[in-house]
């Protein structure tokens, strides 16, 4: 008696199911529609079907099999994310993808008819895990009002996160940027190269890899979704991470004053001299931190945090700016001095505040501000005084030329890659001759097909002499031999030269 190995690929069996279908109406009507009836849309289908060239101006279409296989697996990783998001489970997802009458599964039933049940459901698997994953990261939006919400949580949770540490105010400064290309995106998922965010951040790239690997990726604040090429800036996913020191990943910044332990019987604390939580206002920080006034020589990002916090709340003194800006004591007294000496920040008694005009010039006044003023200038003198001045220029200048650097390298690249060009004649693809650099002079031509070496004179045992004069290798990879390669280099030429 012979055993049918083929299951029914129609419905997944009772121990897959365990009995519990999902039901339509726990899922989003888009969701409902993607099931049913597929991507009638085609939202799924953008750039299944095409693809950029190196030089980022040309579309190159891809094949019909390798683009609807594309497509088909967008539609079941959406799916997959409807699925999660209602609280399903891996079997319900089968259920859906494999049953007969859903067209938005037909992607995965053709993965069953060519390679078998076994591995449909380890592709099932798969999709299910990054839908998963995904969902646990992410957050559901509807609609743009609650995009802006959630970008307003984020910036809130941002503004009262203490930043300890010159790594920890680096980073916010990033963050911010990021923020910045989240706002005009629209939502928390946007694009944005290394190099345009070190300019909105006013840091260099070498300094923005160090923050991205070792506080805002660990900490979970950004993700990197896709790395970008050409002149496509990488795809980010910008989310509310951990704060630093409190219950986030080591960090390898020391966010303590001391360079060892604490000592108890020296009377030294064992706990931050800084709050847990802080207030100021990014909006400000992100408006002055390209300046070349606030470089890391000049009045640097402690000096951003006290300015970003005196805005928010106007009089403070030392004790409460070390609280809110999470800046160090020493560090606070240091900035203090080196701003009330630029005329930015003036103290009455205890308590200090911003001058009245001190961050007029960039779209900031203050309450008390006099309506007639005239905006003043001063940033451009702080930076010369510190020798700053024109280093956001030479930044974007060196940024520049590289990016003109790494498009001609791209460009020469893809002229070494030569296109096949094809002729449709009777329904069928001619392949045209192309010229080819591997002619070689008849001097090295040797009986029977051989090559002369031209370094030692004798033949060489790997390369033969095709009958249109070409070099062909011969490896002990290729199945067939020298005559069956010649005969068919001869047949494909026969072909064309009929044909033209």
């Amino acid at each position: 008696m012979t055993h049918n190995t083929h299951h029914d690929l129609s419905q997944p069996n009772a121990s897959q199911l365990n009995g519990v279908v999902l039901g339509y109406a726990q899922l989003p009507s888009a969701a409902t529609d993607l099931i049913l009836l597929g991507d009638l849309t085609g939202r799924y289908a953008t750039g299944s079907y095409s693809r950029l060239s190196s030089d980022g101006r040309t579309v190159i279409p891809r094949g019909d099999r390798q683009g609807a296989a594309e497509h088909g697996h967008r539609i079941s990783a959406s799916i997959a994310c409807h699925v999660a998001r209602a609280g399903g489970s891996i079997d319900q997802l089968t259920h859906l993808l494999l049953h007969p009458e859903h067209e938005g599964g037909r992607h995965t039933r053709s993965i069953a008819l060519r390679s078998g049940q076994a591995r449909a459901l380890d592709y099932i698997r798969r999709v299910w895990n990054s839908a998963c994953k995904t969902i646990s990261t992410t957050i559901a939006l509807s609609s743009r009002h609650d995009a802006y919400e959630v970008l307003a949580a984020l910036r809130d949770r941002i503004e009262t996160t203490p930043w300890r540490g010159e790594r920890g105010r680096t980073a916010l400064r990033v963050l911010r940027a990021h923020l910045n290309f989240a706002e005009i995106a629209g939502g928390p998922l946007h694009h944005a190269s290394e190099r345009q965010t070190a300019e909105e951040a006013g840091i260099s790239r070498t300094t923005l890899r160090v923050v991205y690997e070792t506080l805002l990726k660990p900490c979970g604040w950004l993700r990197r979704l896709r790395v970008g090429h050409g002149r496509e800036g990488s795809t980010w996913y910008l989310n509310a991470g951990s704060i630093p020191g409190h219950g986030g990943p080591a960090l390898l910044s020391r966010f303590r004053s001391t360079q060892f332990p604490p000592d108890p019987a020296l009377g030294e604390w064992t706990t931050s001299e800084t709050a847990a939580t802080a207030d100021i206002d990014s909006t400000v920080l992100s408006r002055l931190m390209g300046h070349d006034a606030f470089a890391h020589y000049a009045l640097g990002s402690a000096a951003l945090l006290i300015i970003s916090a005196l805005h928010v709340r106007p009089d403070q003194t030392v004790i409460e700016l070390v609280g809110t800006t999470s800046v160090s004591r020493a560090t606070t007294y240091r900035t203090l001095k080196r701003l009330a000496d630029h005329g930015l920040v003036q103290h009455t008694g205890e308590t200090w505040t911003l001058a009245p005009h001190a961050l007029e010039g960039f779209g900031i006044r203050l309450p008390d501000a006099d309506k007639g003023h005239t905006p003043a200038q001063g940033w451009t003198k702080v930076a010369e005084q510190h020798g700053t001045w024109g280093i956001a220029a030479r930044r974007k200048a060196l940024h520049t030329a590289e990016r003109a650097a790494y498009q001609e390298a791209l460009d020469r690249l893809s002229e070494h890659r030569s296109k096949a060009v094809v002729i449709i004649r009777d329904g069928r693809q001619v392949l045209v001759p192309v010229p080819r650099p591997d002619e070689i002079p008849p001097t090295w031509h040797a009986p029977d097909g051989h090559v002369l070496d031209p370094g030692t004179g004798g033949p060489a045992a790997d390369w033969r002499v095709a009958t249109d004069g070409r070099l062909i290798l011969i490896t002990p990879a290729d199945q067939r031999s020298y005559d069956e390669l010649a005969a068919a280099h001869a047949e494909a030429l026969s072909e064309w030269e009929s044909v033209a």
